[in-house]
């Protein structure tokens, strides 16, 4: 199972399962119970569309000749769409219920809130296929594997803690599953570096430094650690792990790295402010 499309399907499927138990508890409370049938039309149309965009992604990928040049703009995207997730969840969504609430609010026909529940719910699905793509040009079965678990997980926590009704804090779950993203996104990063590499020295394009080994660990493909082995491609997807690297790879990699950690840290740092004693206080809401 690819941990690192396990991880992205959990966390943009609970998004997706926190937007619409907001919109059908808003319902219940405001005595629009029956539209409810319509949110779920709305959450099974964008289900649909972003099977088919999956399904139409992978299939031009087949019939593609220049496969790393894809790739490459693959992973890139999937890393600008992934940080702007995560950003924007860590500064705008503590009052994602205020805007949900609202939109819900004026959405009064069955139309309205069809159309209102698939484009929110079709835009986690639109991420997902964005965030999968290079995975699934690496390890189909392992990222379909990984999907199904990951949207099995989401939808279990989230009847916990909508039905069940189950304590947790969801700031302090964005918070963590934040960084293990940035991780993910850095790996991400640094293999579209990586493909891009590839093709250009293909089309025979020299680019001086930027294409030289930066290291070489020397492990053998065969080794569980290489990032092809057992042990190794599970590093390989959280963290970015490679037996070597090209020094256009690391710089990229670790510079986003760098970078991205610190406007994760300092957003949701804003909102823990420091006890008497200069330690971080928790967020128990």
């Amino acid at each position: 199972m690819n941990v690192g499309a396990f991880l992205i399907t959990f966390r943009e499927a609970l998004e997706a399962a926190i937007i619409v138990a907001i919109i059908i508890a808003y319902l219940k409370r405001t005595g629009r119970e029956k539209q409810i049938k319509d949110v779920w039309t709305g959450v099974g149309l964008s289900v649909l569309a972003s099977v088919v965009l999956g399904a139409v992604v992978l299939k031009l990928y087949g019939g593609l000749a220049e496969k790393e040049l894809f790739e490459g703009i693959a992973s890139y995207l999937a890393v600008i769409v992934l940080t702007s997730m995560i950003y924007w969840m860590a500064t705008k969504g503590k009052n994602i219920r205020a805007e949900i609430e609202s939109k819900v609010s004026t959405a009064i026909s069955p139309l309205a809130l069809i159309g209102f529940t698939f484009i929110v719910v079709f835009r986690e699905g639109l991420e997902t296929v964005l965030f999968l793509t290079p995975f699934m040009t690496q390890d189909l079965a392992g990222t379909l594997l990984g999907l199904v678990a990951g949207l099995a997980g989401a939808l279990v926590l989230a009847y916990m803690i909508y039905g069940v009704g189950m304590r947790i804090n969801l700031r302090t779950f964005f918070y963590y599953s934040s960084i293990l993203l940035v991780f993910v996104a850095a790996g991400l990063a640094g293999y579209g570096t990586h493909e891009l590499i590839e093709w250009a020295e293909e089309e025979g394009m020299h680019l001086g430094f930027i294409e030289e080994p930066a290291y070489n660990l020397g492990i053998s493909e065969d080794s569980v650690f290489h990032h092809k082995g057992a042990i190794g491609s599970i590093f390989a997807v959280l963290f970015g792990y490679s037996v070597k690297m090209e020094w256009g790879r690391v710089i990229v990699q670790f510079g986003y790295l760098i970078v991205a950690f610190y406007l994760v840290l300092r957003a949701y740092g804003k909102e823990l402010p420091l006890n008497s004693r200069g330690s971080k206080v928790k967020n128990r809401s």
